[in-house]
């Protein structure tokens, strides 16, 4: 399958990335009505500490890593996103599916990047937080405990029924929610 990135920008103000992954449909797959080859966008995190941030959305989120990819620092330059930093980009799906949304997480430890405002969803303009839905609350409650999150607000709130909402911050303050169903 070959597949091409097309990068629609880097976003001011904000550590995360956007791009559309242009994948060459499938023989028996219905042509999109749309002008797009994938129903889902990838998000790109920049991360202080890739480690760390792997780890969170990795063990304590529940995301699995999937194979990830480089590229030169030249060619980051000739694409207009870095300016010359060599780029390693960690993969991670919530399910290894074809189509699935996939988080790519890099960091560039020599570029001294900045965070943004992270008080507040409304303190910068951008994308400013990620919402996975799971299928067992009381488990991703479980796991953030163990990895020793703390949850923000009064989370968990009632969404009705038996779902709950969760909000918590990755390692670099970036705000990620966590919707589903509790146990009886």
């Amino acid at each position: 399958m070959n597949t091409r990135s097309m990068f629609l920008g880097l976003l001011a103000g904000t550590s995360l990335v956007l791009t559309l992954l242009a994948v060459a449909p499938a023989a028996h797959a219905a042509e999109p009505t749309s002008g797009f080859t994938k129903p889902t966008v990838d998000i790109g995190i920049v991360a202080r500490d890739a480690e760390k941030s792997a780890l969170f959305y990795g063990e304590i989120i529940g995301l699995k890593e999937i194979k990830g990819f480089s590229a030169t620092g030249e060619f980051g330059k000739k694409i207009g996103l870095v300016d010359n930093h060599p780029i390693n980009v960690r993969v991670f799906v919530a399910e290894e599916v074809e189509g699935a949304t996939r988080i790519k997480l890099m960091s560039f430890p020599a570029a001294n990047g900045k965070l943004p405002d992270r008080s507040h969803i409304h303190s910068t303009i951008g994308i400013n937080y990620l919402t996975f839905f799971v299928k067992d609350m009381d488990h991703a409650l479980a796991r953030l405990k163990k990895g020793g999150v703390k949850l923000l607000g009064e989370t968990p709130v009632a969404l009705g029924g038996k779902r709950q909402l969760v909000a918590v911050r990755d390692p670099d303050g970036n705000f990620v929610e966590l919707i589903g169903p509790v146990k009886d």
